[in-house]
């Protein structure tokens, strides 16, 4: 039981550092838009203003740190908008 623990982690693990090593480049497939304003503490997809890689936002919802999510999902959710701040 433990093994298959270990190999579904692995899996899931692999999974999400292939779609963060696509970061911005993911975000640019058409389906794809980035969403500011939304994204928990230490869980957005590119840099921000403040900081330097993803997953380095410091706080909750922070203005200028985006996560790609498909087109037309950012509008629903309280908070979000794919303006950049500043735009």
């Amino acid at each position: 039981m433990r093994d298959h623990n270990t190999l579904a982690r692995s899996a899931v693990a692999a999974l999400l550092a292939l779609g963060l090593a696509g970061g911005a480049a993911s975000v640019a497939a058409a389906d794809m838009e980035k969403c500011y304003g939304v994204a928990k503490a230490g869980k957005n997809d590119c840099q921000t203003a403040n900081s330097s890689c993803a997953g380095t936002a410091k706080e909750d919802r922070m203005a200028d740190a985006f996560i790609a999510l498909p087109k037309g999902s950012c509008d629903k959710i309280a908070g979000g908008t794919t303006k950049a701040p500043g735009q």
